[in-house]
This record gives C-alpha cells, sequence and structure tokens, in this order.
C-alpha cells in the first residue's frame, strides 16, 4: 500500500452508503473525521499539510470494491471476443483448452492483466487478489505478467498474488519446485486446487501446501470445486491441519462448492469449525448451481469475499472487471430483493474481500466510514446503494489509501 502521509484530502457532500450528505477528512490513508455537510471551515491542526478538496456533489459514496478471487494471468479483457472453444465444462478440458489458446492471445500476460487491473480500478476496484497460473506448462511466465500488472497499479491497488497450480501439484514434474520458486520471487499466498477430484492424494496435496506456507511464511488460498461429501471431506482435512499447524486466519477455502450441497446439520458443524479457525470463504456467484448459504456464513462472521474469477478467457465469455455487475449476480443468484439483503452483498464485495485479504474492515453493512477506516472509497451518480447495483452508474470517482486514483474515466 502507497500512503502519502504528508498530504490529506476533504470528500465534500457525498452520501456514504446513500445516508446524510457529509464531508470526509482524511489523512495518512484514512478517515480522520466524517462530520455534516459544509461542517468543514478549516483543515484544523494541518498547517504543515497540503488538503486537497474534492467536490461529491451528493455522490453517493461506497467503499471500495475487493476483488477476492481473479485470474488476472487469463483475462482477454479488451481483445477481441473469442467463441468459446472448450469440448466441454469439465475441468480438465476448460485447463487443456486454456493451454491451447493463452499463447496465441493478441497481447502479452503482462499487457493484458495491466489493462484488466486498470479496467477494473476506473470501477472502483482497489484491492484484489489474483491467481497466477504456475504448472509445466507456462512454468512461471503468466506469474510474471501478474506481477508486472501489480507493479503498475502499486500506487493505486494493492494486489496479492497467488502462486497457483491450475492443474494440479502432483500430475505432472517439476510443479511443487515452480510454485516454491514462486513464492521466493515475490508470491505471497500457496495455491491448491481440488486435492482428490484433480491430484487423487488429498494428504500429500495438502501436505505440501500446507509444507510450502510454512517454509515461506505464507498464507493458503484452495480452490475446492469437489462438491458434496467429496468437498466437505476435504474442507475437514484442510481444517484439520489448519487448527494441528495453528494457522487460524491465514486460510481461504474458494469456491467451497460443497457448502451449498450439505445438509442443515452438516452444514452448520462445518461451518462452526470453519468460523473457530477463522477460515475465510470466497465466492465468483456462480450459475448453474446452488448458491452458497450466505446467512449461515455471514451470521456465524466467516470472512467472505466476491470476486470475478476469469474475465472473458478461454474459461467462459463472463466477466467485465467491474465488481457492480458481479454483486449483482451474488444478488440476483441469492433472490436478494430487500435493500437491506442487496446492501450485505455489497459489504460481502467491499468490506467482506477486504477482511479476507486482511485488512481489519468491518463486518457489515454500512460501515467502513468511521475514523480510522481505511480511506478507500468510490463516488458515483446513484440514489441508493441497490439502485448502484442494478444500475451500474459511470463515470465513478475512485480513492485508494487516502489518494483520488481515477476520476471521470481516467486513472490519476
Amino acid at each position: 500500500m502507497v500512503i502519502l502521509v504528508d498530504s490529506a484530502i476533504i470528500l465534500r457532500d457525498v452520501r456514504p452508503w446513500g445516508g446524510l450528505r457529509s464531508d470526509i477528512r482524511v489523512a495518512a490513508g484514512r478517515i480522520v473525521e466524517v462530520r455534516p455537510h459544509d461542517a468543514f471551515t478549516a483543515v484544523d491542526g494541518d498547517a504543515d499539510v497540503d488538503v486537497e478538496v474534492h467536490d461529491g456533489a451528493g455522490r453517493l459514496a461506497l467503499p471500495a470494491f475487493t476483488d477476492a478471487h481473479v485470474h488476472l494471468d487469463s483475462t482477454r479483457i479488451g481483445l477481441p471476443f473469442r467463441p468459446h472453444s472448450a469440448p466441454s465444462g469439465r475441468l480438465w478440458d476448460l485447463i487443456e483448452n486454456d493451454r491451447r489458446n493463452w499463447r496465441s492471445a493478441e497481447a502479452s500476460v503482462a499487457d493484458r492483466a495491466t489493462e484488466t487491473l486498470e479496467r477494473a480500478i476506473l470501477n472502483g476496484m482497489t484491492r484484489a487478489r489474483s491467481y497466477a497460473q504456475v504448472d509445466a506448462d507456462s512454468q512461471l511466465e503468466r506469474f510474471h505478467g501478474v506481477q508486472v500488472a501489480r507493479d503498475a497499479h502499486a500506487s493505486r491497488a494493492d494486489v496479492e498474488i497467488v502462486a497457483f497450480p491450475q492443474a494440479g501439484l502432483l500430475r505432472e514434474p517439476g510443479v511443487i519446485d515452480l510454485v516454491d520458486q514462486a513464492l521466493r520471487e515475490g508470491a505471497d499466498i500457496v495455491g491448491g486446487i481440488d486435492p482428490s477430484a484433480l491430484d487423487g492424494d488429498p494428504k500429500r496435496h495438502l501436505d505440501v501446501v500446507f509444507d510450502l506456507a510454512e517454509r515461506h511464511g505464507a498464507r493458503i488460498d484452495i480452490h475446492l470445486h469437489e462438491p458434496g461429501e467429496l468437498g466437505a471431506f476435504a474442507a475437514r482435512a484442510i481444517l484439520e491441519r489448519t487448527r494441528a499447524l495453528d494457522y487460524r486466519g491465514r486460510v481461504t477455502i474458494a469456491h467451497a462448492f460443497c457448502l451449498s450441497d450439505l445438509a442443515p446439520a452438516a452444514l452448520g458443524v462445518l461451518l462452526d469449525d470453519i468460523a473457530d479457525l477463522d477460515v475465510a470463504v470466497t465466492t465468483i456467484a456462480p450459475g448453474g448451481r446452488t448458491p452458497l448459504p450466505l446467512d449461515e456464513i455471514v451470521g456465524r462472521g466467516i470472512r467472505l469475499g466476491l470476486g470475478q474469477d476469469g474475465q472473458r478467457d478461454y474459461w467462459s465469455p463472463y466477466g467485465n472487471t467491474d465488481m457492480l455487475e458481479r454483486t449483482w449476480m451474488l444478488s440476483y443468484s441469492n433472490g436478494l430483493r430487500r435493500d437491506a439483503d442487496i446492501e450485505g452483498a455489497l459489504a460481502i464485495a467491499s468490506l467482506g474481500g477486504a477482511r479476507v485479504m486482511g485488512a481489519a474492515a468491518p463486518a457489515m453493512a454500512r460501515g467502513g466510514f468511521d475514523p480510522g477506516d481505511a480511506a478507500d472509497f468510490v463516488l458515483m451518480d446513484a440514489e441508493t446503494p441497490t439502485s448502484a447495483v442494478m444500475d451500474r452508474p459511470r463515470p465513478r470517482t475512485v480513492v485508494h489509501a487516502g489518494r483520488v486514483v481515477a476520476v471521470d474515466g481516467g486513472l490519476r
């Protein structure tokens, strides 16, 4: 995170979560004070600090978005549309389709990832956790491409990189060493994927993931597409290792499809353990399957984030860098109608993802605008939070770490 400690800003006439028109004073990347609009007549105590004043013109203010599950290395955002070419929706067919095509893209991984990240920032995203595929096919090329994108926008967004063995850790030789090397070169998180269904050896897979994490002091993020009892078995194995190695608060289960399949009693036991060990969960609001039990997850205080996944890539045509649209998908797929529930979905897409990434963000909707909170906001011309999700207005003004980083459709 880049913070300008010798500067301050005042956002005048904004409506946090659609509430009263307010002025927000920010310094050193944090909210200092929130007052009714036009209450600031001077910047007390800041005589030696440059103050930048921005007129919000009564616009809606929301916490900036967090894309807690994105594959920047596979994106085709900004490139000509290509018809989907995978022979089926099975995982290995999708992996192979990506392998056949990614090198023939009209731009490099670094250029595509940088462009996608720019568009996401313009849409109000200031935090992202990106997977970077590390496998026998791409080696570290895709990881290095995501690193370039992260560095290009380091002053505008906080980006974590997962060294992600998309094709499994054990199926092909050399992958474990490649993940180890990516961690040595700056990856933040060890990735894993479907220990039973893909790698066929859940014990060995999880042994490797947790060993790499311990050796590098890294966190863990495991894709778990496995459904039903198979997925629950893997989740319990992840929790057992988390408890045994005291990795509380450092593990994320991505997708967690099994949580949609379990009977209420079994689901309750598993979610209680997830909450007890502070294991985070992320979702992409997928179509074609039963949604995650949001109320049961959020009600237990489990950190829950939302992500775009791949975007217009060789896996699917969906995704457009706008987390407001993904919030619409989350709301629609869960049948949310009440404003309070849709605001809860917005909180998952912003503050929830920030908590997944380890930020000290509030856990509830309508949070993020108290003194001491991170100064990461997005302003837009919308009547209410729900109308913002439905209409997705542009352009947007984006503030990250107390600095305006995007305004009127352009980066600063």
